[in-house]
């Protein structure tokens, strides 16, 4: 009897896990920008989808938050298939932080997640990652 209602248990912890909804592949990341800490967030916030042209359309919500302020936006990426890892540049306008300048990042796709994988500061072509 004891066997029995461990085999049942054990069913339901297994269906249990399969019909938990699958958690988004979030990353976050602190870059140092002439001194002040700039938090960048990117989470899916859907599926990814391919369009007419062949590219994968991925919706993520990101988050930019510095010790003067924090802001977000929804968008759609969109990274070429067929890739193992995908790129796309994205440019980001400080000035809703608090800061001046634009920071230039090389966004990386892969495994349902969107990472940073370089930055760069104007004016002056700093390079932050």
């Amino acid at each position: 009897m004891y066997q029995r209602a461990f085999a049942i248990a054990t069913l339901f912890a297994a269906l249990a896990t399969a019909s938990a909804p699958a958690q988004p592949r979030c990353s976050q990341e602190t870059l140092n920008v002439r001194g002040t800490p700039v938090t960048i967030g990117y989470c899916p916030a859907g599926p990814p989808r391919s369009d007419v042209t062949g590219e994968i359309l991925v919706p993520v919500a990101e988050t930019y938050s510095s010790p003067a302020g924090t802001f977000t936006r929804q968008r759609q990426l969109h990274f070429l298939p067929g890739e193992g890892v995908s790129h796309v540049l994205d440019n980001v306008k400080l000035a809703r932080l608090g800061m001046t300048g634009v920071l230039h990042l090389t966004l990386a796709y892969g495994n349902g997640a969107v990472w940073i994988e370089g930055a760069m500061l104007t004016p002056g072509a700093i390079t932050i990652k």
